[in-house]
């Protein structure tokens, strides 16, 4: 008889999905996570704060308002750090409360520590009392998340020399910022802190930042970036940072020096799985601290599963609950659908992005034919009510039969309407719907069917010529 059917480790997105999830089936089911860190990584230090603090940002800088009002516009002259931590932990308390309330319902037990596997059926936990507990279970989630990685030759202090979890507890909004990394995270920094004021530089070894999207709205963000004075060093390395008493000093491997308030390191993110014991289980894990799981998250031991950022690509929040839910249910005997192929990308940078399906790069690469259908902000009335002139959506769609390929959205709640055609795309539905629906007005979402008739007319005109 062991304690648990289910024992899930970590509490973060994938965590407690996977153990409410459990629990909903009648499983006894136990939960470890260490004291004052309820959600994980992204309701504490990750996700949530940082989408909380570019909330508060550009609510306190007037920054969406600036269209409309002019650029000296602001809500606030003087923003300090405790203007954005107030809003930033009434959230993360809200959320936290949220989440043991919800684990308390479907009496999950939350067992308070840090776990490392005894064997393949038990773990220790360590309750910070000095002594450690044994826990035994018959299936187990590995959902212990990741924490942002840390290159050795890096001397990090939380507050000249920071990494992304530390960038949320400076003591002031520094004047200057060097950003090492030009990822999404290091993206959504770099944006937030340039609207505040501050004067960034990006340094990104790389020629180009977030290759894994459309072009063309990358190209929009960078000139966006550079309006709020970013400055851009693409194929350059950090060979070292000096920190001074005032300041810190960014040497570049190709010689050039850049002195900052404050250098923030966004160099990827490393599993936590080293404080796991995983030899004690008969597991392993790569250099990056990732797990290797098959199609239903399963470990090569067969009674452990492991899903998150723990097992790599794509670590997301949202595709992270999924996979806990439906490790969850293979675990416990139930047969459940697999995750849908489309999933969108969300990125919360200045203004935001998000897309799903196929960028016009890959579909070239594969010669798969495309129309292209553009919607501007600018062009609808909700745009110009918001103050939103920049905005666009793009929709790619095939000739052939009228399908959408691909939806691109930059701007103003992109991360909103991208949903729309996710749902047409998921459902098997073509263009012509969207040519064909009414839509509310005013509306961001009415960029649809503007960008869809904008395609339909291209694709007739080429018919109409070419037969």
């Amino acid at each position: 008889m062991y304690d648990y059917d289910l024992l899930v480790l970590g509490s973060g997105p994938s965590g407690q999905k996977a153990a409410i999830a459990a629990a909903k089936l009648g499983r006894r089911v136990g939960l470890v996570e260490r004291r004052d860190m309820l959600g994980g990584v992204c309701i504490n230090t990750g996700t949530v704060p940082s989408k909380t603090l570019r909330e508060a940002v550009l609510y306190l800088t007037g920054l969406s308002q600036r269209d409309l009002y002019g650029s000296s516009y602001r809500v606030k002259d003087e923003i300090t750090v405790s203007d954005l931590a107030a809003r930033t932990q009434h959230v993360i308390n809200r959320q936290t409360d949220v989440i043991r309330n919800q684990l308390a319902r479907n009496r999950v037990a939350i067992i308070t520590g840090t776990g490392r596997f005894a064997d393949a059926h038990s773990v220790w936990v360590d309750g910070d009392s000095g002594r450690e507990s044994k826990v035994t279970f018959d299936k187990a989630i590995i959902a212990a998340g990741t924490r942002p990685a840390r290159p050795d030759s890096v001397d990090f202090d939380d507050r000249t020399i920071v990494d992304s979890d530390g960038v949320i507890n400076l003591q002031a909004v520094p004047r200057s910022m060097v950003v090492v990394g030009a990822g999404v995270i290091g993206m959504e920094y770099a944006s937030m802190f340039a609207a505040l004021g501050t004067k960034v530089t990006v340094v990104e070894r790389r020629e180009r930042m977030l290759d894994f999207c459309d072009e063309e709205v990358v190209e929009s963000l960078k000139y966006h970036l550079r309006d709020l004075s970013v400055t851009f060093r693409f194929g350059e390395e950090v060979a070292s940072v000096e920190k001074h008493q005032t300041a810190a000093l960014c040497v570049l491997k190709s010689g050039k020096k850049i002195v900052a308030d404050t250098v923030m390191y966004s160099a990827g993110r490393q599993g936590q799985t080293d404080g796991l014991d995983l030899a004690a289980a008969g597991l392993t894990a790569d250099r990056r601290g990732r797990i290797e799981v098959d199609a239903n998250y399963r470990t090569a031991v067969g009674n452990i599963y492991a899903v998150g950022d723990v097992i790599g690509f794509p670590a997301l929040a949202s595709t992270s609950m999924e996979q806990g839910r439906l490790a969850a249910q293979h675990a416990c005997g139930e047969p459940d659908r697999p995750m849908h192929e489309l999933q969108p990308i969300g990125i919360y940078t200045i203004p935001e992005i998000s897309f799903v399906g196929k960028t016009e790069e890959e579909l070239t690469d594969s010669a798969t034919p495309f129309e292209v259908g553009i919607a501007r902000y600018r062009e609808l009335a909700r745009g110009q009510i918001v103050g939103d002139s920049y905005g666009m959506l793009k929709l790619l769609v095939s000739p052939a039969d009228g399908r959408l390929l691909g939806v691109h959205v930059f701007g103003t709640g992109a991360t909103e309407i991208v949903h729309i055609g996710q749902t047409v795309m998921g459902c098997g539905g073509t263009v012509d719907y969207l040519v064909d629906t009414v839509f509310n007005y005013p509306t961001l979402a009415e960029a649809y069917k503007v960008a869809a008739l904008d395609a339909s007319n291209k694709i007739r005109n080429i018919t109409r010529i070419d037969g």
